[in-house]
């Protein structure tokens, strides 16, 4: 049985789109001899849908795209994803299904039955759980079809009663084929590389695995579909970020075949590797999902600043992106010409617009209010606040979105400010702490110096009043990061940060300001997400909460 893996990126709730990328895709294999096509979880309206699942209109839609799908199915079979509605009355309205189509019809439905409830994962808010589990006869072969999560309850601690693949495993399957939405994170790939191996070896069989690739807002899909042999060993590795189509042969002693040159990964992209491609195609299918082709932002100088305008020119090309300089008092010449030297290396557009004299104006308004009260952080933002009113205008008046520029420890400690430096559409290194910002930076310039050296090495600085300096405010970097990511990323209280051995005022200190600061975040863009614990929909704090602050 030849079976084609397709790896393709779908727009949520765009079903022409959807719908015709996956009938080409079912033509193309047929023309390559293939018997069988598997596509992703929820490919026929996209993932995560989230409350456009509520519209029954949104239901129709996706079971006459279903329709359309099968009537392209003569002489091949399909395997695609889709909602559909629950027929019994008791439980949630919907499932989350996969159709087995062949000859034109639906032939089998399965019912996805482990339902993430996890970080970024909502799925048990629309969908019932299955308690039924049956292979699909196809071939001459039995098909154990699982959707994505129903292969996840392998590891310790297991988060749900029941393994799928404990029950099909008594019918005799030949095969494993899982099809997926496992959202992109930096050390991902080898979990989900280690969680199937373990499936293929457990059932002994060989296991084909489809996912996602495409950005949804924040969340970020990164392919990599997988294929393993009967003993877990794994044979083939499709590419990353990217779409694919490729074919596999089942034996008659289910052995998996191959024709193509094997893409299986000898050494494991790095993390900051696999983050500058996830936020290259975070930014590439934000604005083109979205209907926009140019972005805009402010350059500092600074490295995140400069960071991000390097990565959007690389995603939508230099002449699509603008970048504004804005100079106030406090600015610095060597900032100004560390800017104007990215322009440069870069080729894209730029202006510069000073605001000095808009920053004296709104103090002089409220001089009366203020009287002869000293410069404080009131001045401070007025400057931040008066760049982004700039940046909002010739977003109104040329179609610009504005990319945020703050990163991930500047987030979380609340260090910028609110309706100034973290407005935007998209916020590009919100999940990029700034010692990794100061990684991707060296990575940009692997082969060339794009981001001016300077910008990398200074001392960062806001530049909002003399002389000013990050470490003024915060503790060096490399000491906030790893205390962050105890923090966030491992849910380590501040018992148990201090006692790996970080200072104790420091620490607590930290993490006051963490939790200060999730008014701040509620209100910033939607963050690309890179890490296993972004801040946005994966992470639910509460403001008023006073624990551990």
């Amino acid at each position: 049985m030849k079976i084609a893996l397709a790896q393709l990126n779908y727009h949520i709730g765009n079903f022409e789109s959807n719908t015709v990328k996956i009938i080409d895709h079912i033509n193309k294999a047929k023309q390559q001899g293939a018997d069988l096509v598997v596509f992703a979880e929820l490919c026929v309206c996209g993932y995560p849908s989230r409350d456009f699942l509520e519209f029954d209109e949104f239901i129709g839609l996706c079971e006459e795209s279903a329709q359309k799908i099968a009537a392209a199915c003569k002489d091949v079979a399909c395997i695609i994803g889709l909602p559909t509605v629950n027929n019994r009355t008791e439980g949630k309205d919907l499932n989350n299904s996969a159709y087995f189509i062949e000859e034109g019809k639906v032939k089998a439905i399965v019912n996805k039955a482990l339902l993430p409830n996890y970080d970024v994962f909502d799925e048990y808010r629309y969908f019932e759980p299955s308690t039924e589990f049956d292979c699909i006869e196809f071939k001459g072969k039995k098909i154990a079809l699982t959707i994505c999560e129903d292969l996840w309850n392998t590891i310790e601690n297991p988060l749900y009663i029941t393994r799928p693949m404990d029950i099909l495993i008594h019918q005799q399957p030949d095969v494993m084929i899982n099809i997926a939405a496992s959202p992109f994170a930096y050390n991902h790939d080898e979990e989900r590389i280690a969680i199937l191996s373990d499936n293929a070896s457990r059932y002994k069989l060989p296991l084909l695995y489809v996912n996602n690739i495409g950005a949804q807002t924040e969340l970020i899909f990164d392919g990599g579909s997988l294929v393993f042999d009967n003993t877990g060993n794994l044979v083939d590795e499709m590419p990353y970020f990217e779409e694919s189509l490729a074919y596999y042969t089942l034996e008659d002693d289910n052995t998996i075949t191959f024709d193509h040159p094997s893409t299986l990964k000898t050494d494991r992209p790095g993390d900051i590797e696999q983050i500058h491609q996830g936020i290259i195609l975070g930014i590439r299918d934000y604005f083109y999902k979205s209907g926009f082709k140019q972005a805009i932002l402010g350059l500092s100088g600074g490295i995140d600043s400069a960071v991000v305008c390097a990565l959007a020119a690389e995603a939508l090309g230099a002449e699509n992106v603008m970048a504004v300089l804005l100079p106030s008092r406090f600015s610095t010449d060597h900032s100004l010409k560390d800017a104007e030297d990215l322009v440069a290396n870069l080729g894209c557009k730029s202006e510069t617009i000073a605001i000095k004299d808009i920053t004296e104006a709104i103090e002089t308004s409220l001089h009366p209010q203020f009287k002869n009260l000293p410069f404080n952080i009131a001045e401070e933002n007025i400057q931040s606040r008066s760049r982004a009113i700039l940046l909002m205008a010739m977003c109104n008046k040329f179609g610009y979105i504005l990319l945020n520029t703050s990163n991930k420890s500047e987030a979380a400690v609340g260090y910028g400010t609110l309706y100034g430096d973290m407005c935007g559409g998209i916020s590009v290194i919100g999940d990029v702490y700034k010692t990794q910002v100061f990684a991707l930076a060296r990575h940009i310039n692997k082969d060339k110096e794009i981001i001016p050296i300077n910008s990398i090495v200074k001392p960062p600085s806001a530049e909002l009043r003399p002389d000013q300096k990050d470490t003024d405010s915060l503790p060096e970097y490399d000491i906030l990061d790893k205390i962050l990511e105890e923090y966030i990323e491992y849910r380590r209280s501040s018992a148990e940060i201090i006692k790996m051995g970080y200072d104790e005022a420091t620490v607590r200190r930290v993490i006051k300001l963490t939790n200060s600061a999730e008014h701040k975040r509620y209100q910033t863009p939607p963050i690309l997400r890179v890490s296993p614990k972004a801040f946005g929909m994966g992470r639910r704090m509460p403001i008023v909460g006073k624990y551990l602050s």
